[in-house]
């Protein structure tokens, strides 16, 4: 028997109590056929003011849909399809009625590593990750390794009072994790090969100078660029005429300093695309100090000698552009003109929490612009405290992940 074509649903909704949220949602998904699909996998995004709410939230979506497992996270935002929510309580859902053979979830209970057998393999996941892990950058490449594509996309559970992220498979009492709601840790998805997905990452920085090569550092500061004193060279991208011997330069440059990140890649990544873009694998972090004495330069990471690092700023134009250009990417992947054998049915959208709101221009536009680029397509996801693709954590990006329909 061919398999019935992917469908998903979505619905979203404010109110400061969460049984309430969920009624509203419930009426729309209701309104548009959600008992008749035969919903499998569904997601749930709360702001952070609904977050101790989450297991109020996710019980009443459980009555509803008793055959549905659940994902999610908590952000400082929601958003779907066109919409954006912050500071206030929202939640956004989505269900789709992909076979519960393609997909898997995991948790503190049920760990990724454990789930490939003769039925499942997973080859890539969705992952929802508490802001307090350590070691993240390495447990995010240990969790990727047991994908068969090496690729994770996701985001960071934040909240200002609260932070959760769920996972939970459908009728499952989870003893000690509040019935899928969880702090600290992972969660997530995998999918099968079979579930046909595109992901893709935009940036929201530019480069304001070169790319250069670490030739000195120790541990997250660095010393070296090209051979030249760090800390000269952050300087000379600044176009600041000041150098730490001349009297009083802080004046001049820790203002401009305060605004500027670093843009690192690997040393056999690409940092840059077509020298003025950064590349998929330059990984934004903020500048956390100077050592004028010798010249260093602290980064919010890790730096190896071999590495290379741009210093940039955020650029809302630039954000919108390659915003744009992911969608056009995204879009030409499911083409039947280019041989894509399904359209798109439904998205994930991570941004990073720097991103949403008047960073685009006006409340709303980073998902106006998304929707309208993808067309009428459920979306729903949230504004994460760090982005995830790969096996490597963003910041000021966003990753958008789009399912066909078969």
């Amino acid at each position: 028997m061919p398999q019935a074509p992917l469908h998903f649903l979505h619905a979203h909704a404010m109110h400061p109590r969460g049984d309430m949220a969920v009624n509203l949602i419930w009426a729309q998904l209701a309104s548009r056929g959600a008992e008749a699909m035969g919903a499998t996998l569904g997601w749930i995004y709360l702001t952070d003011q609904l977050a101790p709410q989450a297991e109020i939230v996710l019980r009443r979506l459980r009555e509803r849909l008793p055959n549905v497992a659940w994902v999610g996270a908590s952000g400082v935002g929601v958003l779907a399809t066109g919409v954006e929510y912050f500071d206030e309580p929202a939640v956004s859902v989505m269900i789709c009625n992909l076979p519960a053979s393609e997909f898997r979830i995991f948790n503190g209970h049920h760990p990724m590593r454990e789930q490939h057998d003769a039925d499942f393999s997973a080859y890539a996941a969705q992952v929802h990750v508490d802001s307090q892990v350590q070691d993240l950058p390495e447990l995010l490449e240990e969790l990727a390794g047991h994908t068969d594509s090496g690729y994770l996309f996701g985001g960071v559970a934040v909240g200002r009072k609260a932070a959760v992220h769920i996972s939970v498979n459908p009728k499952e009492a989870l003893p000690g994790a509040r019935a899928g709601v969880w702090t600290g840790g992972l969660s997530g998805v995998s999918f099968s090969p079979k579930v046909h997905l595109v992901s893709r990452m935009t940036q929201g920085c530019i480069p304001i100078g070169p790319s250069r090569e670490v030739t000195g550092s120790d541990r997250n500061v660095v010393y070296e660029l090209d051979g030249q004193p760090a800390l000269g060279c952050l300087l000379q991208d600044l176009n600041l005429l000041a150098d730490v011997t001349t009297e009083g330069w802080e004046r001049e440059a820790i203002p401009r300093i305060r605004n500027t990140l670093v843009g690192i890649a690997d040393a056999d990544a690409d940092l840059m695309t077509h020298g003025q873009h950064f590349g998929a694998d330059t990984r934004v972090r903020h500048l956390v100090g100077l050592d004028p004495s010798r010249h260093g330069v602290a980064m919010g990471d890790y730096v190896e000698a071999g590495m290379r690092l741009a210093f940039c700023k955020r650029n809302a134009n630039a954000a919108r552009q390659d915003l744009i250009r992911i969608a056009a990417e995204v879009r030409e992947e499911f083409d039947p003109d280019q041989g894509a054998a399904s359209p798109p049915a439904g998205a994930v959208y991570i941004s990073c929490a720097g991103r949403g709101g008047d960073h685009f221009g006006s409340p709303h536009a980073e998902m106006e612009i998304l929707s309208h680029a993808l067309g009428d397509i459920p979306i729903v996801g949230f504004f994460a405290g760090g982005e995830i693709a790969r096996h490597h954590l963003f910041g000021y990006t966003g990753v958008l992940t789009v399912f066909g329909s078969n």
